[in-house]
């Protein structure tokens, strides 16, 4: 496994005061076509609780994972939804959503969970949305006699050496995306073959990842740490005494500049204008 560069999710706080850990990268595209990640992680409510009131998105496409606890989504298209732990949500949000995320009043263990952004390709920007979520699906999952376990969350995956392959509930995602949750018990490992993507990305969530760099040198990625990896080198993923906790995301990039301004991705200036009037102008429609 060969890693190309690695970056460590820094404090924010978004929504109505929810703090978060952060990987972003808007200006050089380095993950494309991912562009953020976003990890709650905590036992605090107040860390959690103000929630993401009612805000817009255009032209971008919002990844939801939860892990522990849940919230509850409401869109303008009439969606209503409690994602809670294992559950995924994706909206590919074109050219206008209106959506809230507040915490479900029954989840009181705390709160575990993700929000990745990826970039859709300009002729999908202004597309009508489309929303998909794994609500009263099959939770897809794979393990091997390694104490690997992979939890498919978008797309199709297996594990090498193993003719047995798994399709996540949600497909489609932007730039060929696809995601899964890889868990590693104490000294657990596994080997994907994800040559077929250009863009191969790990974020660690839990304990560490151990690898040898490309000089021979034993290296570790800790938790809240994220790792652009070579597609072409066989991906062999090894936990130590801690075992370890990651998401995997992979995909093709779009190879198209873009403009963002807070919810809005667009590609140029004169786009981004337009999206804040139109929705100032209601053209976004409401929550009812």
């Amino acid at each position: 496994m060969k890693v190309l560069q690695r970056f460590s999710a820094r404090p924010a706080m978004d929504g109505d005061g929810v703090n978060i850990k952060r990987i972003t990268d808007f200006e050089q595209l380095r993950f494309d076509p991912y562009l953020m990640i976003d990890e709650i992680k905590s036992d605090d409510e107040q860390d959690f609780i103000g929630g993401f009131p009612q805000h817009p998105h255009r032209g971008v496409e919002t990844f939801t994972y939860i892990r522990k606890g849940g919230f509850e989504h409401r869109d303008q298209m009439g969606n209503v939804k409690p994602i809670r732990a294992g559950d995924v949500q994706w909206m590919s949000t074109g050219r206008g959503v209106v959506h809230s995320e507040m915490p479900l009043a029954d989840a009181k263990e705390g709160l575990h969970g993700f929000q990745i952004w990826l970039n859709m390709p300009a002729k999908d920007k202004m597309r009508p949305p489309i929303y998909q979520d794994s609500l009263n699906q099959h939770k897809p999952q794979l393990s091997n006699e390694h104490g690997a376990t992979l939890f498919a969350l978008a797309g199709a995956w297996g594990f090498n050496h193993n003719p047995l392959a798994i399709n996540a509930a949600i497909e489609g995602l932007a730039g060929n995306g696809a995601i899964a949750d890889l868990t590693l018990t104490a000294h657990g490992h596994g080997t994907l073959n994800l040559e077929r993507f250009e863009t191969v990305c790990v974020y660690i969530y839990q304990g560490e990842l151990h690898y040898v760099d490309s000089q021979g040198l034993r290296e570790t990625a800790a938790t809240g740490q994220f790792v652009v990896l070579d597609s072409l080198e066989v991906c062999h993923f090894q936990a130590e005494d801690t075992g370890a906790g990651m998401l995997i995301l992979t995909g093709n990039p779009i190879n198209e500049s873009i403009v963002q301004m807070g919810p809005f991705v667009m590609n140029t200036q004169a786009e981004i204008d337009q999206a804040v009037r139109d929705y100032q102008q209601g053209l976004f429609g409401q929550i009812e």
